[in-house]
């Protein structure tokens, strides 16, 4: 399932930045959430309460659903990004720290489910139906929220067919001739009496037209030579953010979620991963809110500090090999180890989005954001890609324990 949100992500965020010129905002927004909330209905339905497929049919249908799911979702993300580049730069971080609440908000539901809800199936049909709740409350207040003068303010762009006019003086007396603008309100209006051309005398044989054409504007698809051209010059000033955010959500899924839902411990049993992942998010969330801090960072140096946190992976490593005792064997080494790559990562992933919109000019800020998710999205495959090819590392790092379901029957009565 991961490997298919991932690889369908990367195609999705690819294609969203070709239609940025293209495709209005709320058209890409507005199809990712009914991409995405479309697949979450029909599996909490059809498969989790109905359960009307066999275990084949379900396996396929999830795996589709969870590529769906992906395009929506990633579609809607970079639009976001995009769109939130045009607005000032606390909002980006807004966003960002939005997706961290939604992590910490899926660990915490994951929590409580395992410790309420015996019965797997009814936790996971209500966990389905929260979230389709909640997605569908995030469309209503993007609807709500796009209409605000606010956003329409730094948002709104120039349209064919809606720009100023000109009025055309021509002094007869004087032989002179000469134009002025005017306004989007007059020449959306029409001459005052609402006719093609109309006449006003004045002084000296002076008058009015206002039957001047409107040049007819040909809508087309951009050239490709013209699109990279665009992105050159975007990526061009912000190369720095663009590798910086790569790298960070690099190493950091090289160990999320792969690595660390592997870390068991006897006595903990599968609770540890849950715990450690739990702890991720929520230092992620405190990493974004970090964030915010008037910081003023080169991208050079952002970038060298992104590249610091590659001293993760060996120490998470260690936490699971060599298999049977691990060198840092104790629960408290991933939980510190993940609580420290958690706070880095919501600051190094989210400092360079939100400063690349300020590098380039008002028109291009929305190409910056998308070009940013590209970088993200790049970083994200290639670790979710390293994680897989390590995955023999790991697969037997938890067989040691003599009688591990005991252990897991204990805990949640102990807690």
């Amino acid at each position: 399932m991961s490997l298919t949100y991932i690889l369908v992500a990367l195609v999705a965020v690819l294609l969203n930045n070709a239609l940025v010129e293209r495709l209005s905002l709320h058209t890409r927004i507005t199809a990712g959430y009914l991409l995405a909330l479309g697949p979450l209905l029909f599996i909490s339905i059809c498969d989790v309460w109905l359960q009307l497929f066999s275990r084949d049919q379900a396996y396929a249908i999830n795996l589709a659903a969870v590529g769906t799911v992906a395009f929506g979702c990633t579609v809607q993300q970079s639009s976001f990004y995009g769109y939130t580049g045009m607005l000032p730069k606390r909002y980006t971080q807004g966003v960002m720290t939005g997706e961290s609440t939604a992590g910490v908000m899926v660990s915490l539901s994951r929590i409580l489910t395992k410790l309420l809800l015996p019965d797997e199936r009814a936790g996971t049909l209500i966990f389905f139906l929260v979230s389709a709740g909640l997605e569908l409350l995030c469309f209503l207040l993007h609807l709500l929220v796009r209409g605000s003068r606010f956003v329409l303010y730094h948002t709104a762009r120039p349209r064919p067919g809606r720009r100023a006019g000109y009025r055309v003086h021509h002094d007869v007396a004087a032989e002179d001739v000469h134009f002025e603008h005017q306004g989007p309100g007059l020449a959306n209006g029409g001459s005052p009496k609402d006719s093609p051309a109309h006449e006003v005398a004045g002084g000296g044989g002076a008058y009015t037209r206002f039957d001047v054409p409107r040049p007819r504007i040909r809508r087309s698809w951009p050239s490709f030579r013209a699109l990279l051209l665009h992105r050159y010059v975007v990526a061009r000033v912000i190369w720095a953010d663009m590798l910086s955010i790569a790298v960070t959500y690099f190493i950091t899924l090289c160990l999320f979620p792969g690595l660390e839902s592997e870390i068991r411990h006897c006595i903990l049993g599968e609770w540890l991963p849950i715990l450690i992942m739990a702890v991720f998010n929520l230092s992620d969330f405190v990493g974004k809110i970090l964030a915010a801090l008037p910081v003023e960072w080169r991208g050079t140096h952002l970038l060298a500090c992104s590249c610091l946190r590659v001293v993760f992976i060996p120490l998470f490593i260690l936490c699971v090999y060599p298999s049977s005792t691990p060198a840092l064997r104790h629960p408290a080494w991933p939980c510190v180890l993940s609580l420290l790559m958690g706070i880095s990562n919501g600051y190094f992933g989210s400092v360079p989005m939100i400063l690349a919109a300020g590098k380039v000019s008002p028109k291009q800020r929305e190409l910056a954001g998308n070009t940013m998710t590209v970088s993200y999205m790049t970083g994200l495959t290639l670790g979710s890609a390293v994680a897989y090819c390590t995955y023999s590392l790991t697969r037997d790092a938890h067989g040691s324990c003599p009688d591990r379901s005991a252990a897991n029957a204990s805990f949640p009565t102990g807690l």
